[in-house]
């Protein structure tokens, strides 16, 4: 199977691609990178689902193939729900990871210990002939008071995951995608296709028009 990711971070291409392969099913992905024809959908939804959903459909229809989109966020208790929607650009524009968390920091600098809770939000979308399907993940935890270490990317070096000591960013991958929100959207999504796959083999019928396992 072939499945363009409907972004051009390349971290997160990265992080998506190691998340399937830990499940042992790989299909072949695409990046945006790989079709320069298609523009990114501009991310004026109100919710994580709006935005990949607005994200997948643009990319199945450029591309005409099955398309995965994420929009994730994170949500701090103190700020109401901020970043929220705007995490990525929370600091303005162009996204830069660290002027939003220095940015977060100063605006909870006087919040305490135990007023710091907050949780990382994923919304996938999947995009096919189909129709358009969504997963969510989340992950909850408290930000820290100093960014600490160098993995990840986002707001990673603030994120303590609940019952943890070390942030996001201090974790290998392997640990970070066993819990991320990231990863349990994708673990959502993976039995999603596995049950389609069982589904298709059982009833071969069903599977006509049906996206070519190779982009023309």
């Amino acid at each position: 199977m072939n499945i363009v990711l409907a972004t051009r971070n390349r971290k997160k291409v990265e992080e998506i691609r190691k998340i399937f392969a830990s499940m042992k099913i790989e299909p072949r992905f695409y990046s945006l990178d790989d079709f320069p024809e298609c523009t990114e959908a501009e991310e004026d939804g109100v919710t994580f689902e709006e935005n990949a959903v607005k994200k997948a459909v643009q990319i199945f229809k450029c591309t005409k193939m099955t398309a995965i989109a994420d929009d994730s966020g994170l949500e701090v208790d103190a700020l109401k729900g901020a970043p929220g929607v705007y995490s990525a650009r929370y600091a303005g524009e162009p996204s830069d990871d660290f002027a939003n968390s220095r940015k977060l920091l100063d605006e909870i600098k006087d919040i305490s210990d135990e007023g710091r809770g907050a949780r990382f939000v994923c919304c996938i979308a999947l995009a096919e002939p189909d129709g358009v399907k969504t997963f969510i993940g989340y992950v909850k935890g408290r930000i820290g008071r100093e960014m600490r270490g160098r993995n990840g990317f986002g707001y990673d070096p603030l994120f303590f995951p609940e019952g943890h000591d070390r942030t996001f960013a201090e974790m290998d991958d392997t640990e970070k995608n066993a819990m991320s929100h990231r990863g349990e959207a994708l673990r959502e999504l993976r039995e999603y296709m596995v049950r389609q796959a069982h589904h298709d083999s059982c009833h071969p019928e069903l599977v006509e028009g049906k996206i070519p396992d190779k982009p023309e």
